[in-house]
């Protein structure tokens, strides 16, 4: 059955306010809780004294790590950050005790007089420092401020440049990055009369938050149940923290054996949470006179702040996709985490690819300047094409490889070559200086090698021929439930009414891996189509003799199932009413596993994913000749995503995604003194404003593609990787002034 392709099954409740998001939801009895930090960035022989706090009127309770059943320390990789710390601080983020009270306000007010004393340390705050021979060792594990060290060994680099017309050798830097989503962290936790704990929190991961209060708790996950919920937005930064902040109102639940809810001010989401990692870029690239590139070194330099969190998988991606979309013989490259006192970072939409694009895609700009070929030339010559091996060794045969083709798309819309000629390259008559620029990216999709990927669905037919349907995927705002209930429809042939997402929790639906990676659409889609199958099988062996076929012949299409003639068929209610009395149960259960990738760690080869998102963007932009004000014009950014299932949901992740890059690329940075974030609201933390954005053209490219079930791929973060870099290169062809750090910024001295 054809389905309408515009479609979000929260849309009435959130542009009507009816959804509920964590702070909203509210039981009997229901206890606050909130946060205390201390000043200190790094200290040993901490103490904490909260006798005064716990004077105040209506204050219940303080916890320390002293107050912990469990594991005080938890993550994904290395069990390695302090839910509450014990006696040593290593970032100005570190939560030290929590104040539970009767009102929030009263538990802000005790908060307040929780006395935290230690030995200060002098932090490292830089990975120059914390690389230093005999440096203090920040992480509690280990010899070694590196905590991750990625190879990639591609051919003999060193032995090509000897051959090379070009060698071109550049330095960049990228910031922190906040996360910005517009709800803070929040949750509430019920102990219920079974024992269970329920949690309802904003989080990107219910079975990540289950496994750290699991972990907080002492208990076996069976224990708790974690309920989705609307999310306020999270782009990566809702696992670790918002899983923390929801193992702490847990805590308190489980010990006062009452509701409490913890919710976070602003200032406290930016103080802790995690943010996207500042890297530190080397590139060395070897150019023959035709414009091929055929040898690169790379030496990469990753943040990591004061914990782990996910840096060896977000170096990982860079490791794997260290020189961009393109077929290079001879790579060498070293990427690394470097561990500091800073906060902590990890996962933000993009996950190690926006720091590379940002410097690869300037390099070929660069590359095509000293050759005197063009930027699109030069490009065509080195990037993948079908059959094309990529710097990890894999061969693209499997898929349609389209960048030539994404890149044409953009070109035309936006009409690059004649408005390329027309660059001011630092010269005007008028106070602006006009350019344009793009970039271009493929992006693996899904986890690939980095971890198990696999997903889950569950259709359940109802007596009146509804049908709830459920996926391991979860909702974060960005309408994975509805391209799940279109994908069911289709599958069906039954009207998107007839579906009703259930809410999932932790204790219906298997564990089926955090809604990263670009993954949520190519995986859940795909196990929704494997369940569809199990179900219409069901369906088709209980309902033939009724249609008077054999169960093959039995189809579903127009709101009905039918046997070989009109006049055989039936009405999904007379379906649903027809099972029952069979005593079958219309019920169906799929997984969906990736193809295999593989990797090999000692030389950074292999497949290391199943199949790509091809992208190019490209923005024109004005810079003033007085101010230095960089204005965005024009964007147009083409996206090969396989097959679009919702194209209305998929234009606003494509807007969306590139909004974010804008501010990225020229406003947003977390900014630091002596260790402590200053930057701790939007008055001070600039991200875009609509005034900020320019007229964008989403296109929208579809090639099939045969490694998903459906077809589609995905576009959370191809959205947001290139637009940095396409406006450094815009920038410069406006200005003649290259950008190799972010915020790019143009000093008005440098045009005059």
């Amino acid at each position: 059955m054809k389905t309408e392709k515009t479609f979000r099954n929260d849309g009435y409740a959130k542009v009507t306010g009816r959804a509920a998001y964590a702070d909203d939801i509210s039981f009997t009895g229901t206890l606050h809780m909130v946060p205390v930090y201390s000043d200190l960035v790094a200290a040993n022989n901490v103490t904490i004294d909260y006798s005064k706090a716990l004077k105040v009127p209506g204050c219940v309770r303080v916890f320390t790590a002293e107050d912990v059943p469990g594991t005080t320390h938890f993550g994904q990789i290395e069990q390695d950050y302090p839910m509450l710390i014990q006696d040593t601080i290593r970032s100005w983020g570190d939560v030290a005790a929590l104040v539970v009270a009767e009102t929030r306000e009263t538990a802000i007010e005790a908060a307040k007089l929780v006395e935290i004393h230690g030995d200060q340390i002098k932090p490292i705050l830089t990975m120059e420092d914390a690389l230093k021979p005999y440096a203090r060792v920040v992480p509690s594990y280990g010899d070694s401020n590196i905590v991750v060290h990625h190879k990639m060994r591609h051919g003999d680099p060193s032995s090509q440049f000897k051959q090379c017309e070009l060698i071109v050798e550049e330095d960049f830097e990228t910031q922190m990055v906040e996360h910005a989503y517009l709800e803070p962290e929040s949750a509430i936790c019920v102990p219920r009369q079974d024992g269970v704990i329920e949690i309802y929190g904003s989080m990107q991961h219910p079975f990540s938050t289950r496994r750290f209060t699991g972990a907080f708790l002492g208990e076996p996950l069976s224990n708790i149940e974690v309920y989705t919920i609307a999310v306020g937005g999270g782009f990566g930064g809702k696992d670790d923290t918002a899983a923390i902040v929801c193992a702490r109102a847990a805590l308190g639940a489980r010990l006062l054996s009452r509701p409490v809810k913890m919710t976070y001010s602003r200032e406290w989401s930016v103080r802790e949470s995690y943010k996207r990692h500042p890297y530190k870029l080397h590139y060395k690239v070897g150019v023959t006179s035709e414009g091929k590139i055929i040898a690169v070194q790379a030496s990469l330099y990753a943040d990591s702040g004061a914990y782990l969190s996910v840096t060896p998988w977000v170096t990982w991606r860079s490791t794997a996709q260290c020189f961009g979309p393109y077929s290079i013989d001879n790579v060498y490259a070293d990427v690394y985490g470097v561990a500091t006192n800073n906060i902590f970072t990890g996962a933000m939409r993009g996950f190690g690819s926006p720091q590379v694009n940002f410097a690869t895609e300037q390099i070929i700009d660069i590359i095509a300047e000293r050759l005197h070929v063009h930027p699109l030339g030069i490009r065509r010559i080195n990037m993948v094409k079908q059959g094309s091996s990529t710097v990890t060794g894999q061969i693209l045969d499997k898929h349609t490889v389209s960048m030539e083709e994404v890149m044409n798309s953009t070109v035309h819309q936006i009409g690059y070559r004649k408005k390329y000629e027309k660059c001011s390259h630092g010269s005007s008559d008028s106070d602006e200086l006009y350019g344009i620029g793009l970039a271009i990216s493929y992006r693996g999709a899904s986890l690939g090698a980095e971890g198990m990927d696999f997903c889950s669905c569950i259709i359940s037919g109802q007596f009146d021929g509804s049908i709830l349907l459920e996926t391991g995927i979860h909702e974060n705002g960005q309408g994975s439930e509805s391209v799940m209930m279109i994908v069911l429809s289709e599958q069906l042939g039954i009207n998107l009414k007839r579906i009703r997402y259930r809410r999932s929790s932790t204790s219906n639906i298997p564990d089926s891996g955090t809604t990263v990676a670009t993954r949520g659409t190519i995986m859940g889609s795909s196990s929704v189509v494997v369940a569809a199958e199990n179900f219409k099988k069901l369906l088709s062996t209980h309902l033939a003799d009724r249609l008077k076929c054999t169960p093959e012949k039995v189809t579903f299409h127009n709101d009905k199932i039918w046997g070989l003639t009109y006049d055989q068929s039936l009405t999904w209610e007379e379906a649903m009413k027809e099972l029952f009395l069979q005593r079958v149960t219309p019920y169906a259960f799929g997984t969906f596993k990736a193809p295999e990738v593989s990797w090999d760690d000692t030389t950074g080869q292999g497949n290391a994913y199943f199949t790509y998102v091809y992208s190019c963007q490209a923005v024109e932009v004005s810079v003033n000749k007085k101010t230095g004000k960089i204005k965005i014009l024009n964007i147009v950014a083409s996206h090969d995503i396989g097959k679009a299932i919702n194209k209305a949901m998929l234009l606003g992740q494509i807007y969306g995604g590139v909004t974010q890059g804008i501010g990225m690329a020229l406003m947003e940075e977390v900014k630091c003194e002596d260790g402590k974030i200053t930057t701790l609201n939007f008055d001070t933390y600039k991200i875009p404003r609509m005034t900020d954005l320019p007229e964008m053209t989403g296109v929208i490219i579809e090639n099939h593609d045969p490694q998903s079930l459906t077809g589609a791929k995905g576009i959370g973060e191809p959205a947001l990787e290139i637009i940095a870099p396409a406006i450094a290169n815009a920038v410069y062809n406006a200005t003649g002034i290259r950008c190799r750090s972010m915020p790019i910024t143009i000093d008005p001295e440098e045009l005059r």
